[in-house]
């Protein structure tokens, strides 16, 4: 099986494309192009894409998935922060559906020579677009303060002992010895750390942390999500697949807010809480992957997709 399998193929092609419609899908993340390619095969052929992916290698391939689909789909190099800049320059005024899929790749995993796991000998880098210049993961390491590095840690990786782990990597600068190389790097974090306890190797939590922090992926979200709820049509759907529970929260609340409920108050009455309302979750929980499909597809297992479908014209 290839190692860039879509996470919940099922459930996003019945949530964002449960029948034929002639419009326009915009995947942010276009990936490998398995999401796009059953998107466009479900909406049938009066379907269009913008496909938009920040990593350059990534959409190589993705034009080649896609190749069935010629003259119905548009690449754009571009991370999903620029989906409004992106759909204008395209000419699309309104979608039906949108699908972000967050986080890193397997096939970005899988290349060694970008550094993001620790599993494959490799640069410090990190970079979801290799092509843009920007810090590496080495440069956040050797440039940030030890009070910087800790906070990196513990807010982005929820690492328990973020301190210990800043006060290593800024040991070993100062001696002269920081790595530049993922695999050294995992051994001084594991020994700092104290070593494997549980299922997670030790430098799992700081590596998401780094990669978090080195592609500003909370903040891209952010910014998407009201760039892709303002592009929707009446009806249209967002949908958002995340992998940890920052990106979940997130979502979870930039939905919630755009629902908007009324709420009890304790001393009596009600009031409304949250924006005016523009929809409502399509998904009150989130959707999960089975069994059989974590055992087909390990990355799966922590996913999480959320939609949230904008009001119809007229809707009260």
């Amino acid at each position: 099986m290839p190692s860039h399998v879509p996470v919940l193929p099922g459930a996003v092609r019945s949530l964002l494309a449960p029948a034929p419609f002639a419009g326009w899908i915009v995947d942010g993340t276009v990936g490998a192009g398995g999401h796009a390619a059953s998107l466009l095969a479900a909406a049938g052929p009066e379907a269009r894409l913008l496909a938009l992916d920040r990593d350059e290698t990534a959409l190589a391939i993705a034009r080649d998935a896609l190749a069935p689909f010629t003259g119905r789909v548009s690449f754009v190099h571009a991370p999903f922060s620029r989906m409004a800049e992106a759909a204008r320059d395209a000419g699309v005024s309104s979608v039906r559906a949108i699908l972000l899929d967050l986080g890193v790749s397997s096939m970005q995993l899988d290349r060694a020579e970008r550094g993001f796991s620790f599993l494959r000998d490799g640069p410090c880098d990190m970079r979801m677009d290799a092509t843009g210049g920007g810090r590496t993961a080495y440069d956040l390491l050797r440039d940030e303060s030890e009070e910087t590095l800790a906070a990196i840690f513990r807010d982005w990786g929820e690492e328990r002992y973020a301190a210990r782990a800043a006060r290593a990597v800024k040991t070993a600068l100062a001696e002269g010895r920081l790595p530049d190389s993922t695999t050294a790097l995992a051994d001084l974090l594991d020994k700092a750390l104290g070593g494997r306890k549980g299922r997670l190797h030790p430098a799992t939590r700081c590596f998401q942390a780094l990669r978090l922090a080195v592609n500003r992926e909370l903040d891209e979200l952010e910014k998407v999500l009201p760039q892709a709820l303002d592009l929707l049509a009446p009806g249209g759907r967002l949908g958002v697949i995340s992998f940890h529970s920052l990106e979940d929260h997130i979502v979870k609340n930039f939905f919630r807010l755009h629902e908007g409920e009324t709420v009890s108050l304790p001393q009596g009455g009600t009031r409304w809480a949250g924006a005016e309302p523009r929809g409502e979750r399509a998904t009150k929980k989130p959707v999960v992957p089975d069994e059989a499909e974590c055992a087909a597809n390990p990355r799966a297992r922590s996913a999480k997709l959320r939609v949230f479908e904008k009001a119809r014209e007229g809707a009260a």
